[in-house]
């Protein structure tokens, strides 16, 4: 942008009483994107431009309308519809970037390899979705949502996926115990492991290794 030059915006500001037992309330913390980085902003066509201006012009004029019974759930209902559409446009723009979102998740599956190749299991134990977002520059919520969208997968998964992966390596290609194989997993305790991979394979480690 040219120096001096100043952007046209537009804001909505709303406090959190407003939403407070509403549908919109209950339903807020699945808006993700308020945790997205600026770099991770939404880009929108200008119909879909057109389509959030619409949304806001709605919610203006209920501002501007005289307070009755029925105004908060107007209001809060228009700014649940604007957020949806803003989901909507972030699931667009997810597959408008799919070359570079699939060249993601293979610096993830890299990035895995390399955590669980080296001393980081033992030395900082089991790694966090934020460990790895840190790594690709993004906001932990949008490479959360955009490791959902390309995998079908939260990332939290696809790091288990992953961890039991490894754990069955270990099962059939040593005689190491179970202990020594979640230690070596990052787990503080075996039993953590064992739930883990029950849940992921459909049965404990000793099960998967005696009939392996």
């Amino acid at each position: 942008m040219a120096p001096g030059v100043r952007p046209i915006a537009h804001g909505l500001l709303f406090h959190p009483d407003l939403i407070r037992g509403t549908a919109l309330g209950q339903e807020i913390r699945n808006y993700t994107f308020f945790s997205y980085e600026v770099n991770e902003a939404l880009h929108l066509s200008e119909e879909e431009r057109q389509t959030i201006m619409d949304c806001l012009n709605k919610i203006q004029a209920e501002l501007e309308h005289a307070i009755d019974k029925h105004s908060r759930r107007l209001i809060t209902a228009n700014i649940g519809v604007l957020l949806d559409y803003c989901l909507r446009f972030y699931d667009r723009q997810f597959v408008t970037r799919n070359q570079q979102n699939n060249d993601i998740i293979v610096r993830f599956e890299r990035l895995l390899d390399e955590y669980f190749d080296g001393p980081m299991p033992q030395q900082e134990g089991l790694p966090s979705v934020k460990y790895f977002a840190d790594k690709v520059f993004l906001s932990p919520n949008y490479f959360g949502d955009m490791i959902r969208k390309q995998t079908g997968k939260t990332a939290s998964e696809y790091i288990q996926t992953k961890v039991i992966e490894r754990a069955k390596e270990n099962l059939l290609s040593s005689d190491k115990t179970m202990s020594e194989i979640a230690y070596d997993l990052g787990f503080q305790y075996p039993q953590h492991l064992s739930r883990m991979f029950k849940r992921v394979a459909g049965c404990t480690p000793n099960e998967f290794r005696a009939q392996n």
